[in-house]
């Protein structure tokens, strides 16, 4: 087995996490990323690991057979893993939000966080089925 794909998936993984961190550490400060991260971790994880495995089983394709068809719902897929991870905290920028006009985002972020959450669970998961049947039917076709 090649190991890009294992790495690629890896620091896919990592990445959206370091992403997360960042962008909750710039919106307030380390301390609270820390914070909310202890607080949604068994979300964070899931997500970030989900993400992971679609760009290793898309690069594993890709690399096969050097198909653009799973590229769709990788990028839906991690765009709602990685959205879904963020809006925990976008609710805290309701402070700022209205002066440049977009408090009604801030505002459903903070309603629905956990229902966001399951939406990126079950749009990751998804992804990672779909992805897994594309490379079992590969594997079958040229076995």
């Amino acid at each position: 087995m090649r190991k890009g794909p294992l790495l690629g998936g890896a620091a896919s993984a990592l990445g959206l996490l370091a992403l997360f961190f960042s962008l909750i550490t710039l919106i307030s400060d380390w301390g609270f990323a820390r914070t909310q991260f202890s607080e949604f971790w068994y979300f964070i994880l899931p997500l970030s690991a989900g993400f992971g495995v679609q760009v290793g089983l898309y690069l594993r394709i890709r690399d096969a057979v050097r198909s653009a068809a799973s590229k769709s719902v990788l990028a839906v897929s991690g765009t709602a893993s990685g959205g879904a991870m963020l809006s925990c905290c976008t609710h805290y920028l309701v402070n700022i939000l209205p002066i440049i006009g977009i408090s009604g985002l801030a505002s459903f972020a903070a309603q629905y966080q956990i229902e966001l959450f399951w939406f990126g669970l079950i749009l990751n998961f998804l992804g990672v089925v779909y992805l897994w049947r594309k490379w079992n039917l590969f594997r079958k076709h040229h076995a």
